[in-house]
Parts: C-alpha cells; structure tokens; sequence
C-alpha cells in the first residue's frame, strides 16, 4: 500500500536506504502537509520503482527519510516523443502536464514558422512534469528538453522513429495507424495556435516516417488537440490498447 504524499526525488531508492530531503522537500513533507516523525511517503526516482519510505528525522531546513519496502515496480511509458509549439504560458504548462500524465517518454518544445514564443523555461516546465508524475502515480518522469526549432529537429531525426503529424488541414479524413505494430518507437506532432506554413506541411507530409493524421471533424485548440492526439496514439498502438 502507499502513502498518500508521494515525493519524487533524485536519489537511489532501496530497502533500508536513507534518502537525505532538500530545504524545499522538507517545507512542503513537515511545514504543509504537518508530516512527522514515523510518517510515511511514497518516493520514486524514474529508476527504481516506488518505495514507502518512513520519516526518520523531520526539520524545518531538511530531514531524512528511510525506505521500508517496494510499493511498484519501475513502469516505463512507450517509447513516445510528444512535439508541440508552445503557446501561452498557462496552456504550455497544461500541454507538459498531461503529456507527462498520459505516457509520452520525452516532451520536445519546438519552434515552428508560426510558433509565437521564441523562449521557454525548461526548468519550469521540467517541474510540471515531476508535479504531473507525483500526482498521477507515475513512476518515471519525461525529459523536457529545451526548445528547439523545428527543421532542424527534422534534419537529425532518427530512421526508426515513427511521426504522427497532426494537420489541421486534415479535418474529417480518417486516422490510419491501426496497419502498424505496437512497441515501435513514435512521436506526435501537433501545431502552434496559427497552424503550419505550407512549407512545413509539405515537407512533413513528404517524409517517409510521417503519417499524417486529422483530430476529428473541428480544428482543436492547441491544449485539445495535445490529449487527442495522446488519447488516439495509446489506443491504437500505446499501453492503453
């Protein structure tokens, strides 16, 4: 059984291992949420599962906490990139949030034509993955990587990775990926609020990794059309199926 609080941490995790608390981990256990001694946590690390840890010294600057036994094996997300355009700041960080929530294995900013921001906060972002994981039970955490344009990403992309490029001037046509396996290595592409340029649609859809798909029968928001897009990839070849 775990623990109600659950805390990610980037420390080795294992039976009888002491896990030593920053300043910001102690406030939030022992100042917010009035954990002391003998309580219990749920720690993970993207690496060795999930562990109920017990409180072993309870500070206002840091505390120690010490693993008890294993709660949940490591469970790793497919092999899915998640690529999107950021747009305002609320909904960016809603896109990472439920990108981390619903199996991608990395989150790729990238900078298209049309992307509006020419900057991010990579930690910030990073954070709201680590958030998005605690809640959600999750025990690995997505690499956010910092922004990147586009063709560029597009230049170095890796022969055996799969695209999923969601185009909004698609809508109606049918969604076709039930033809390939499960267990490949994917990504998904969604766009920025002004759509792609015509030069970026025709060379995605001229790449042979690219499957160009639509998100249903109305152009989405960008922060719809990421949890679409999620929703489709899993259930036709992610570990929703």
């Amino acid at each position: 059984m775990s623990a109600k609080i659950r805390l990610y941490v980037e420390h080795p995790l294992g039976a009888g291992q002491s896990v030593p608390l920053t300043r910001d981990q102690a406030h939030y256990l022992f100042g917010v949420m009035r954990l002391a001694f003998g309580g219990q946590v749920s720690l993970f690390n993207g690496q060795d599962g999930e562990w109920l840890a017990d409180v072993a010294e309870a500070g206002k600057r840091g505390g120690v906490l010490t693993c008890a036994r294993q709660t949940k094996p490591l469970q790793l997300p497919p092999d899915l990139w998640f690529l999107f355009a950021p747009i305002k700041k609320a909904r960016t960080d809603f896109i990472v949030e439920k990108a981390a929530e619903m199996g991608a294995a990395r989150i790729l900013p990238v900078q298209t034509e049309f992307t509006n921001s020419e900057r991010i906060r990579q930690d910030r972002l990073q954070a709201h993955a680590v958030e998005a994981a605690e809640q959600c039970g999750g025990t690995y955490v997505p690499e956010v990587a910092d922004l990147q344009r586009l063709d560029r990403l597009l230049d170095a992309w890796p022969e055996d990775r799969q695209l999923m490029f969601c185009d909004e001037a698609e809508v109606g046509s049918a969604l076709r990926l039930a033809a390939h396996e499960s267990g490949q290595p994917w990504a998904i592409l969604i766009g920025p609020e002004g759509g792609f340029s015509d030069r970026e649609r025709a060379r995605l859809a001229g790449l042979s990794f690219s499957h160009v798909v639509s998100l249903g029968p109305r152009i989405l928001r960008a922060d719809t059309a990421a949890v679409a897009a999620l929703t489709m990839w899993q259930q036709a070849l992610g570990d929703w199926s």
